[in-house]
């Protein structure tokens, strides 16, 4: 049974809660009890139709407790695993709608009561959630709304108030934004210090093979065919703001206007362009395009994107072109650091103050200031799992091609490029 505020996502999480079971195997049914907001019934159908999940509601039925009554005993029969019963959303001062909900509870007899917390209402979180509890018995809460700025501490004041679990964090507004709840992460990225571990996670659940990537970095070649497969990898990780959050020192603000919808457009119109390349352009490192000018027009035209955007995209390739130069080769960032390995006594100052000098020129000028230098820059990727000098596998998975957008001086994120399985195999010799 789900209990909450008005306008805290209660009916939306309850969809969200209900597939994250279904897709792990259990037969899960909804049930509509809020009578009091107007189309309740028809957001809860719409949300339930979309993800494919058994729904129960009246339009002409005004007695909350009569419906979860009548929809649970319906789904009980039919034998359904998961009974989900969604609430009006209710003020701690409206005495009735409390009543209310203490009548249902009573009526159902849920085995969990679930407490849907507003992630931005901050520590007025403490008086609702100590109301809720006064009235019945909540075992566990769903923090919502916690893909724009809000940290979420107010969550922390209630499960110290009501001393039940937090399950889930909703992260968006798809029925696919819902995520369990793991304290080290949360804590973490509510510090500024990043989620390491979900974003290996994120990139983990893409199953995307980059080894021949892995080598063609090491080697310092890049083309514009490799981009194409980054951006197509990056945009299946969601909105940047979140991947930005999940890298220590790092947050959606340094994204500038590209942030979320308008850099997940921005990547759309760059795939188009790409794909309506010849394999010759693909193949290249973009020198024809300046030989040639006139193909700039054709793919503008063939792509429906504005001329600039095509003079915008081959800039960004020519710096992720030069990003990689100075990672891959042989003078390059992985074969100092893989040098270092090798050696008894790690890297020698020489080749320290050389790797230094490589990260500033990897990494746009205020980019290494905001990670707090070279040491900080080195603790992240202890957080990776380095353990003293960053080895290479923990490198690659944070610079495995970070793409710029933002004026294509500011780093607009890429995806690490995949588990560390690829870079085993290049220790081999």
């Amino acid at each position: 049974m789900f209990v909450g505020l008005q306008g805290s996502g209660k009916t939306t999480t309850c969809t969200k809660v209900g597939l994250h079971y279904q897709r792990k195997g259990f037969k899960v049914g909804l049930v509509c009890t809020d009578t009091f907001r107007a189309g309740a019934f028809d957001q809860l159908k719409q949300n339930a139709t979309k993800a494919k999940i058994p729904y129960f509601g009246s339009y002409s039925e005004s007695d909350p407790v009569q419906l979860a009554k009548e929809g649970v005993t319906k789904f009980k029969n039919e034998h359904f695993d998961i009974i989900i019963v969604d609430t009006s959303g209710r003020h701690r001062q409206e005495q009735e709608l409390f009543e209310e909900m203490r009548q249902i509870s009573d009526a159902v007899k849920p085995d969990n009561i679930v407490f849907v917390l507003d992630g931005t209402i901050g520590q007025a979180a403490e008086a609702h959630a100590r109301a809720f509890k006064e009235t019945v018995d909540v075992g566990s809460i769903v923090i919502t709304k916690m893909d724009g700025h809000a940290k979420g501490g107010g969550a922390i004041s209630a499960v110290a108030t009501i001393g039940a679990p937090i399950e889930f964090i909703g992260v968006g507004e798809h029925v696919h934004d819902l995520e369990p709840f793991k304290a080290n992460s949360f804590v973490s990225k509510m510090l500024g210090m990043g989620d390491i571990s979900g974003l290996l996670e994120k990139v983990s659940d893409l199953n995307i093979d980059q080894k021949d990537m892995m080598k063609k970095i090491e080697a310092g070649v890049y083309s514009l065919r490799d981009m194409r497969e980054q951006f197509k990898m990056i945009s299946g990780m969601g909105p940047m703001s979140k991947i930005m959050g999940m890298i220590p020192g790092m947050n959606a603000d340094m994204l500038g206007p590209l942030a979320d919808q308008q850099g997940a457009d921005k990547m759309k119109h760059y795939l188009c362009a790409m794909d309506s390349m010849t394999d010759q352009e693909l193949d290249s490192d973009g020198k024809v395009f300046i030989k040639e000018p006139t193909r700039i027009n054709r793919l503008a035209r063939g792509a429906g994107v504005h001329v600039r955007e095509i003079h915008e995209l081959l800039i960004q390739y020519t710096h992720m072109e030069k990003m990689i130069k100075t990672m891959g080769g042989q003078n390059g960032l992985l074969k100092t650091l893989q040098e270092g390995k090798q050696q008894r006594g790690g890297l020698h100052p020489n080749q320290k103050a050389k790797m230094q000098k490589q990260m500033q020129n990897l990494l746009p000028p205020g980019m290494m200031q905001q990670l707090g230098g070279m040491g900080g820059l080195q603790q992240m990727m202890q957080q990776m799992g380095a353990g003293g000098m960053p080895d290479l596998s923990a490198l690659q998975n944070m610079m495995g091609g970070m793409p710029d957008m933002s004026g294509l001086a500011n780093m607009l994120g890429g995806a690490p490029p995949g588990p560390s399985k690829a870079p085993k195999k290049t220790k081999k010799k």
